[in-house]
């Protein structure tokens, strides 16, 4: 009997070559995505992506969307709070494992199960240890496509927003900042590959910046706050805006 699990869904890369290598494992039925969202803005945590193309995503790639909705800056007890509610939901339609597209970072892996196994539910990391050099190399090869739509001033400067990743992009990042930016460095949103029925189609926007207070522990996590570090300093980050084209 097959496991019934949520796919944690951020809209971008990773999220994607780990959705695909969960739907071919015989052990797991993916039965929804689940994706945080900024209730002011009604975009993708960290992503900045507008829900109308998340959506478009989830019909493409044929799975249910559950959105949790969490403030624009959630202390770490609104956001725990927010997800303890959305996966007693998801325990109620019988789902007992909750899947990640996270790689090597050991301490964002500890909090998310210790924090699953508090209600009983049981985390899976499809790219766990995967040379991330590898395994960007076979999220290309797969044909996806994917759009740079954040970068982290810390790491990036704002000529690598809104580029499409490819090998000319790879061998444009500085030698520090991890090809898969498993470290916060970027984020992406992927329109096309194995998992889409049909392409999400849109038109880039304006480029944006974005000054923001932060827990510095934050920085690498794709949804939220995810760890309980009260340490605070001010970044930035470069976003740029995609618009769904209607047909």
């Amino acid at each position: 009997m097959k496991n019934k699990a949520l796919f944690n869904w951020s809209s971008g890369k990773d999220s994607a070559i780990a959705l695909y290598k969960s739907l071919q494992d015989p052990t797991l039925e993916i039965i929804t995505l689940l994706t945080s969202v900024n209730q002011l803005y009604q975009r993708v945590s960290m992503h900045g992506i507008r829900v109308t193309l998340l959506e478009q995503q989830a019909k493409s790639i044929g799975l249910p969307l559950e959105i949790m909705q969490i403030p624009e800056m959630p202390t770490m007890e609104a956001y725990e709070e927010a997800m303890k509610i959305t996966l007693q939901k998801c325990i109620e339609q019988g789902i007992t494992h909750s899947i990640f597209g996270d790689i090597f970072l050991e301490d964002l892996r500890k909090y998310r199960e210790d924090k699953l196994a508090e209600m009983k539910l049981n985390g899976v990391f499809p790219l766990w240890k995967i040379p991330t050099h590898d395994l960007i190399q076979e999220f290309l090869a797969l044909g996806f496509k994917t759009i740079v739509v954040c970068v982290n001033e810390r790491f990036l400067d704002q000529s690598f927003v809104g580029r499409t990743i490819d090998q000319q992009f790879l061998d444009d990042l500085p030698s520090d900042v991890d090809v898969c930016g498993e470290n916060g460095e970027f984020h992406t949103f992927t329109y096309d590959g194995p998992l889409f029925s049909t392409p999400i189609l849109f038109e880039k926007g304006e480029i944006v910046y974005r000054k923001y207070e932060q827990p510095a522990s934050n920085e690498s996590s794709n949804t939220a706050c995810d760890t309980s570090d009260e340490s605070v300093y001010e970044f930035g980050f470069w976003y740029c805006d995609l618009i769904p084209v209607n047909l």
